[in-house]
């Protein structure tokens, strides 16, 4: 038995991987404590909760942190229009910062010296784990199994993982593994590796938990923006009080009314109403921050629609010269957020930059839904520099 290293806080997701590197972890010395953030995936929480004590962890922390991710990263990045290579919405980059925080806290409130993560070593969310982690706290010390010879000599592959799992009693899933990885949160569900890292393979759209169902009839929203004045009434309420601009804070169905307008609610709304049309699905190869190139698929439904709401009510109401000044940032933005910078001083400068931008972005926007597309329809704001006589 390896000497004893003092406590690790583990984020944890109940999978093959992470309850491997539990069992791990305990084998070179640490004391477990496991953490799963529910950012919105559908997930068995109570189980996972009762395998990762089972399999030694000490203590087992499961954060409903669904919320705080909307209003403080998905609602940031909406104001910016963000869109990493003009295509990536960031559904992963924005939930890693938002868990990672909740890491940190974790590991503070425990005392504890160490946190790991199960992240590869090839892949974009080491850093996004790793830079937050160091950026809120400088002197806490990161495990990443994946980039330890130690562990991956020993794993090279899934097999060895499974072997692993067999001897020491870690139940794994009995159904045939889909040949891919997924990853699911609010704001997207993300599909890579596997058959998908041939290029030529072709997605057929029908992938076990998918959101995107593909109905053809169509469905017509109505969305409100707001510039977040407090006490303010009607269509412009803000909902959490505060001094908010440019963020959706109503939508309603035109078709039977349905409203939804606190941020969490209005988000799974639209979630449920983009995902029946098929919106948000693209199949992209983008540029890795560790420099290599990897094919990903994503279902962004929910975020798609507010890109293309918020894209127009923008362009009714904002200056022309600050609005190219702000599709810089947005560009920059969208670059450090994919790369893991959420929290450096330059991100942060550029959330503040951004946010001042948004003043005069109040109004309405109606929009419909339809095999796959968005399409608006039309638009109405008291802060519009449009001026239909002169036109």
């Amino acid at each position: 038995m390896a000497q004893p290293k003092g406590t690790v806080v583990l984020a944890y997701s109940g999978g093959l991987d992470t309850s491997c590197i539990l069992v791990w972890l305990k084998e070179q010395g640490y004391d477990v404590i496991a953490y799963l953030a529910n950012i919105g995936q559908k997930e068995d929480f109570e189980a996972a909760r009762k395998k990762a004590l089972a399999l030694g962890a000490k203590k087992v922390y499961i954060e409903d942190i669904s919320k705080e991710f909307v209003e403080e990263f998905i609602w940031p990045a909406v104001q910016a229009n963000a869109l990493y290579e003009d295509r990536y919405l960031l559904g992963t980059a924005l939930a890693r910062p938002c868990i990672a925080r909740k890491l940190v806290e974790i590991t503070q409130r425990e005392g504890a010296q160490y946190v790991a993560h199960g992240a590869t070593g090839k892949g974009n969310d080491q850093v996004r784990f790793e830079l937050t982690c160091y950026a809120l706290c400088p002197n806490i010390k990161v495990v990443a199994p994946w980039r330890l010879p130690e562990f991956y000599q020993r794993f090279p592959g899934r097999r060895e993982l499974m072997d692993y799992a067999k001897k020491h009693g870690i139940p794994v899933p009995v159904t045939p593994q889909t040949p891919w990885s997924m990853d699911e949160n609010l704001m997207h569900i993300s599909y890579e590796a596997g058959i998908l890292e041939n290029p030529k393979v072709i997605d057929h759209g029908r992938r076990g938990s998918h959101r995107a169902e593909g109905v053809s009839c169509i469905c017509s929203l109505i969305g409100n923006f707001t510039a977040g004045r407090p006490g303010a009434t009607g269509d412009r309420e803000h909902p959490w009080g505060g001094d908010r601009r440019g963020v959706p804070v109503k939508v309603t169905n035109a078709g039977d009314g349905a409203t939804r307008c606190s941020a969490l609610e209005l988000f799974v709304y639209l979630n449920d109403i983009a995902g029946k049309h098929g919106v948000g699905r693209i199949d992209i190869v983008e540029n890795r921050f560790v420099g290599m190139k990897s094919r990903g698929i994503y279902e962004t439904p929910a975020g798609t629609i507010l890109y293309h709401a918020h894209l127009d009510i923008e362009a009714f109401t904002m200056d022309r010269e600050v609005r190219k000044i702000k599709q810089g940032l947005a560009l920059k933005f969208s670059e450090l957020v994919y790369n893991g910078f959420w929290h450096s001083p330059e991100c942060e400068f550029l959330r503040q930059c951004i946010g001042r931008s948004q003043e005069a972005v109040v109004g309405t926007v109606r929009l419909s839904v339809f095999k796959g597309q968005v399409y608006v329809l039309g638009r109405e704001s008291p802060r519009s520099l449009y001026n239909e006589e002169l036109v």
